[in-house]
């Protein structure tokens, strides 16, 4: 049975608080009628429109296996499979918004055509006509503006495809909807959020604009509309307001799509755009795990397989890694071994949405496999999952008492929508080279208030990245700390405040109790063995855990390393380490792949 961690404790919402999320809920009704009523207005156009002016060359990057499970009727979306072969993808019931939205987007038109034969192009003709029959009049839940834009992308993309051997009636039909999609986007896509919502409703827009006849006018506002959205979304490390590692990925492939779409129509692209994409490149080579995967923090996953190195590599920015934070994270590497830390207060406001109470957690990954995890984003199995993937029992880091470092507010009446708040104010990190490696030092604040300490946390890796020595601590720094960790501990009986600093693991990683309880040995399918030893004063433990995949039915069972104490004093400090015992042999390359996404058990 896997343990479903508590969630950060919830607090009931000031005035301010609740006047914030009535303010969030009156808009989000709003942007709906406003949907609604232009999506009617925009497919009453009947404007003509015979073809491309230009047509992009596709970029979008589907998967073979999900298009080949497509065909078969093995419709997995937002986490939840529906078995329904011989039925089209709009007599699915969608089990929830999340499952709508990835059917209205149509990004499962890239599965299709990475599988590309003749029962492929059958589905994908069937399902788009079958999309303008029962949605094309402005009825839906895809008329959104960043659906919208995902949904031309798309349908631009692989026009050829889906266009082979059609009536030329479906093809007028095909234009028409594409233009009514347009005309929507042109008036709607200022309702789309800030972040990557609008960066998808403005691409698309730039694309069709560049793409259909009779469409060029709706081109140059987009593309001045998008260099602001760069010049205002992404910041000087570029990064964005959620910190969502994943979320950044999907932003920069936006950007470099629609840079190139210009540069194929033989236009110039505006200067904060290619700032903006010469901004985020660096930063993501610093969230890159060696396995090219991205650090999974802050409702991140580490994105679909290849997609990071592909599209880092098309857009051709070769600037290296920053010395000092990336969007708030920190990198550690040598040898085979990275090392990604989150170090930096979490993110505030509207960007918190899906924000996870992980500051000073840690990833680790050794070659092309990872060790040390955060357990991810639950988001797709529910309410329970979703509260416990943001907690920090859920990544590998220190809990006190129970609590997370930040807390949910109240769920936003409307939405539903959980901000996270009162979580660390101060996170102060050093970075500095040492004689044998490199060491990080950071702390935060967010237990100060509730128990008057402070969690501070060393970590240093060796040159050759085989070994990672580690030190906790908590600290009661000034005279009103230590009263309140007085007081704490008076609450408590004098049986001290525990603690549970938590190492989740790789579902793929095999861990065992060694000497006698002492250490822990962990071996990873790439044939390397890695040691986990402390300094033998609390309590080591080996536990079940979960990791949370949205591409998977249900969380995966794993294990996770739990060494727990209690404090006692105004100081207590916690040594362990990780070494790597066994390299992989030199002449044995770690080739295997994972699972194809429906292999479960």
């Amino acid at each position: 049975m896997l343990p479903v961690y508590a969630a950060p404790k919830r607090q009931q919402s000031v005035k301010g608080s609740r006047n914030m999320f009535n303010l969030t809920s009156l808009k989000a009704r709003q942007a709906r009628l406003l949907n609604a009523v232009h999506a009617a207005l925009a497919t009453r156009t009947t404007a003509s429109v015979k073809g491309f002016v230009s047509s992009p060359e596709p970029r979008t990057i589907g998967s073979f296996a999900r298009g080949r499970q497509l065909v078969a009727g093995n419709y997995l979306f937002a986490g939840t499979l529906i078995n329904a072969p011989g039925h089209s993808l709009w007599e699915v019931t969608p089990p929830d918004a999340n499952y709508a939205a990835d059917l209205h987007g149509f990004s499962w038109l890239d599965d299709l055509a990475a599988v590309g034969d003749m029962a492929a192009r059958d589905a994908a003709q069937s399902w788009l006509w079958g999309w303008i029959d029962r949605f094309g009049k402005g009825r839906g839940p895809g008329w959104t503006p960043d659906l919208t834009g995902r949904r031309l992308i798309r349908w631009i993309n692989h026009a050829l495809f889906v266009l082979r051997g059609q009536e030329s009636e479906k093809s007028r039909a095909f234009y028409r909807s594409l233009v009514q999609q347009t005309q929507f986007l042109s008036r709607r896509w200022r309702g789309a959020a800030p972040g990557l919502p609008r960066f998808e409703a403005l691409t698309g827009l730039i694309y069709a604009g560049l793409a259909l006849e009779g469409q060029e006018d709706l081109a140059d506002p987009a593309i001045k509309a998008l260099a602001r959205e760069c010049a205002t979304q992404i910041d000087d490390q570029g990064g964005l307001p959620t910190r969502n590692p994943e979320e950044l990925l999907a932003v920069f492939t936006l950007l470099t799509w629609a840079a190139a779409a210009l540069g194929d129509v033989g236009r110039s692209c505006p200067k904060e755009h290619l700032a903006a994409i010469e901004r985020i490149a660096p930063t993501l080579r610093s969230l890159r795990h060696t396995d090219g995967g991205l650090a999974r923090f802050h409702g991140g996953g580490r994105g679909a397989e290849g997609w990071l190195d592909h599209a880092l590599a098309a857009s051709r920015v070769k600037t290296a890694q920053p010395d000092g934070l990336a969007m708030g994270y920190a990198r550690l590497s040598a040898g085979r071994t990275s090392i990604v830390i989150d170090a930096a207060t979490p993110p505030k406001g509207a960007a918190s949405h899906n924000a996870h109470a992980s500051t000073l957690g840690f990833e680790l990954t050794s070659g092309r496999r990872p060790l040390v995890v955060s357990c991810g984003s639950g988001a797709s199995f529910g309410l329970d999952w979703r509260r416990a993937g943001r907690a920090t029992p859920s990544h590998s880091t220190l809990c006190l008492g129970g609590y997370s470092s930040a807390r949910l507010a109240d769920p936003d009446a409307a939405t539903g929508v959980e901000a996270l708040i009162n979580g660390p104010t101060y996170v102060p990190v050093e970075l500095s080279p040492q004689s044998d490696g490199i060491k990080f030092q950071g702390g935060h604040d967010g237990y100060v208030a509730s128990h008057g300490l402070t969690h501070a946390r060393t970590l240093e890796l060796t040159f050759d990245g085989r070994g990672l020595a580690g030190e906790d601590m908590l600290l009661a720094l000034e005279d009103a700390e230590k009263r309140r960790f007085d007081a704490a501990l008076d609450a408590g009986k004098l049986k001290g405040l525990r603690f549970d600093i938590r190492f989740h693991l790789h579902p793929d990683v095999d861990a065992t109790l060694d000497l006698g309880g002492a250490a822990i040995s962990m071996a990873l399918k790439s044939g390397e063995i890695w040691v986990f030893r402390h300094d033998g004063t609390h309590n080591l433990s080996l536990e079940p855990g979960a990791y949370l995949e949205t591409t998977r039915l249900k969380p995966r069972a794993a294990q996770q390393i739990v060494l727990s104490g209690s404090a006692f004093t105004y100081a207590t400090r916690v040594r362990w380490s990780l070494s790597k015992a066994q390299e992989t042999a030199i002449g044995v390359r770690d080739l295997s792949m994972d699972e194809p996404y429906l292999n479960e058990n």
